[in-house]
C-alpha cells in the first residue's frame, strides 16, 4: 500500500521481501480466503482493538468503504458474509495479493532481507539488505509480528526497531488456539459446533472477559475456531499476568436458542417419548453423537438409568450441563501458530498523524509492527491497510515538502 502510494508520487520507492513471493502471508490469510475488511465504520474498528484510540487519524483517512472501494478499483469483486466480513467474491487471497502487487507496480521489488537501519544523528539514512546499503531519507518498517514465522513474519522487524532505540513492548499470541487443563478435548477431537454461545471468565472477577455467539472446534489440544480465537485477543498475558492454569474458564452454552424453561420443556419431552429406553440413548435429537458420552458422564446420572426414572434434581443438573458446558484453560498454542501478534512498538513512541517515529526522523511503521491488534473478522487487514495508507501518504507529503524548499532556496 505505502510503496504504490510513494512510487505513484514520482518517488523512488524500492520494496524489500526476504520472499521471492511478495505478500507470501497475506496470501494465507482466511485460511486462503482473505478477510479484507469489516464493512463497519471507523469507530467500530477503533472500539474493537486494543490500542484503537492511535487509529483515529488512519482509519478516518482510509476507513473501511475507502479499502473496499481501493479493491473493487483494482479489479477484486467483494461480497459481504456473517459478521460484516469482506471476502474477495473468488473466495481466492492470491486476487487480493496481486492487486496489491499491481497497485505498487512502479516500485523496485528487491528479494532480501534488511539487516540493519543506517541512522546518523536521529534521521535515517537507508539500510542495508543482502550486503548492500541502500541510501534512502525515508524507511517504512512493515515487517509483521512474529507469528507464522515460516512466511517471513518473524519478528525481525522488531529487532530493527529495537536497534533504532524503540520500546517494544511485550510480544503475546493473539487470536490463537487455546489448550486445555485436561483431556476433554482431545476425546472430542474434530468435532464442531455452530452456534453456540461461548463466554469466557477469569477467577475473581465478576464480569465476563468475552461473549459471543457462533462456532467452535475441539481439537487433539484444546480449542479452536471462529469464537475461541476472537476470545484469544482479549486474554491478555504479559509478565505480571501470566496464563497459568485456572486463570480462565470457557463457558459453553449448547443451546443457546432456548431459554431454561423451554430447555427444560424440551427434555421432559424427550425423556418421555424415550421413557423405556436407557438415558444415555436418549439424547441423539438434542446432541452430536460425539459429545452424548461426555454430557452423559458430566451429568451424573448412571447411562443405564431409564428415562421414565430421571429425577427431577437429574433433570436439572443436565439443564445446567447443558447451558453452561466448561472447559479449563491452561494456555495458548504457540506464538507461530497464532494469527496476529500482540505487542509491538510502543504507540507512545509513534505519530498518529504520520506513523513516523518521534525517535527517528523519516523513520515509519505500520500494521502488525505496532502494538495494536483486534478480534477476528478483518479488523487487523483493515489497520494494516489504513496505517500503510497513512504512512505512504506521509511519506509522500515530507517529500514534497523538501522539494517544495529546495525549489525556494533555489
Amino acid at each position: 500500500m505505502a510503496g504504490g502510494l510513494c512510487a505513484r508520487a514520482g518517488l523512488n520507492a524500492i520494496l524489500f521481501d526476504k520472499n521471492c513471493q511478495l505478500g507470501r502471508k497475506l496470501r494465507i490469510t482466511g485460511k486462503g480466503r482473505c478477510n479484507v475488511t469489516n464493512r463497519c465504520s471507523p469507530e467500530e474498528v477503533i472500539a474493537a482493538a486494543h490500542g484503537g484510540k492511535f487509529l483515529y487519524s488512519a482509519l478516518s483517512a482510509f476507513p473501511p468503504q475507502r479499502t473496499m472501494d481501493f479493491f473493487e478499483s483494482l479489479g477484486v469483486p467483494l461480497k459481504t458474509e456473517r459478521g460484516r466480513r469482506v471476502f474477495p467474491q473468488s473466495d481466492n487471497a492470491h486476487h487480493v495479493a496481486d492487486a496489491l502487487v499491481r497497485f505498487a507496480g512502479g516500485a523496485a521489488c528487491i528479494q532480501g532481507e534488511v539487516t540493519e537501519l543506517l541512522i546518523e544523528q536521529g534521521r535515517v539514512k537507508g539500510v542495508r539488505a543482502a550486503g548492500r546499503e541502500y541510501a534512502a531519507p525515508r524507511v517504512l518498517l512493515a515487517c509483521g509480528g512474529a507469528s507464522y514465522p515460516g512466511t517471513g513474519s518473524d519478528g525481525s522487524g522488531f529487532r530493527l526497531a529495537r536497534a533504532a532505540g524503540h520500546t517494544v513492548t511485550d510480544i503475546a499470541p493473539s487470536l490463537a488456539p487455546l489448550v486445555e487443563e485436561g483431556d476433554l478435548c482431545q476425546r472430542l477431537m474434530g468435532l464442531s459446533l455452530r452456534n453456540v454461545g461461548v463466554q469466557v471468565t477469569e477467577r475473581g472477577q465478576k464480569k465476563p472477559v468475552y461473549t459471543e455467539l457462533g462456532e467452535l472446534l475441539f481439537t487433539h489440544f484444546g480449542l479452536s475456531g471462529p469464537t475461541i480465537l476472537s476470545a484469544s485477543a482479549c486474554l491478555r498475558p504479559r509478565p505480571r499476568h501470566p496464563m497459568e492454569p485456572g486463570r480462565y474458564t470457557v463457558h459453553i452454552d449448547l443451546k443457546p436458542g432456548l431459554d431454561q424453561a423451554r430447555l427444560d420443556a424440551r427434555l421432559l419431552r424427550d425423556l418421555e417419548e424415550n421413557k423405556n429406553r436407557l438415558f444415555a440413548n436418549s439424547l441423539n435429537g438434542l446432541l452430536p453423537q460425539k459429545l452424548i458420552p461426555l454430557v452423559v458422564e458430566r451429568s451424573g446420572i448412571p447411562p443405564e438409568t431409564r428415562c421414565h426414572t430421571v429425577t427431577k434434581e437429574q433433570r436439572r443438573d443436565l439443564l445446567a450441563l447443558l447451558k453452561d458446558f466448561t472447559i479449563e484453560v491452561k494456555g495458548f498454542r504457540p506464538l507461530a501458530e497464532a494469527i496476529v501478534t500482540a505487542g509491538g512498538v510502543s504507540l507512545k513512541e509513534v505519530d498518529p498523524r504520520t506513523m513516523e517515529s518521534r525517535l527517528v526522523k523519516g523513520l515509519y511503521f505500520a500494521g502488525e509492527m505496532l502494538d495494536v491488534d483486534a478480534p477476528t473478522g478483518g479488523y487487523n487487514l483493515q489497520i494494516a491497510f489504513a496505517t500503510g495508507h497513512l504512512a505512504g501518504t506521509a511519506m509522500v507529503n515530507s517529500w514534497e515538502e523538501e522539494r517544495a524548499c529546495q525549489r525556494k532556496n533555489g
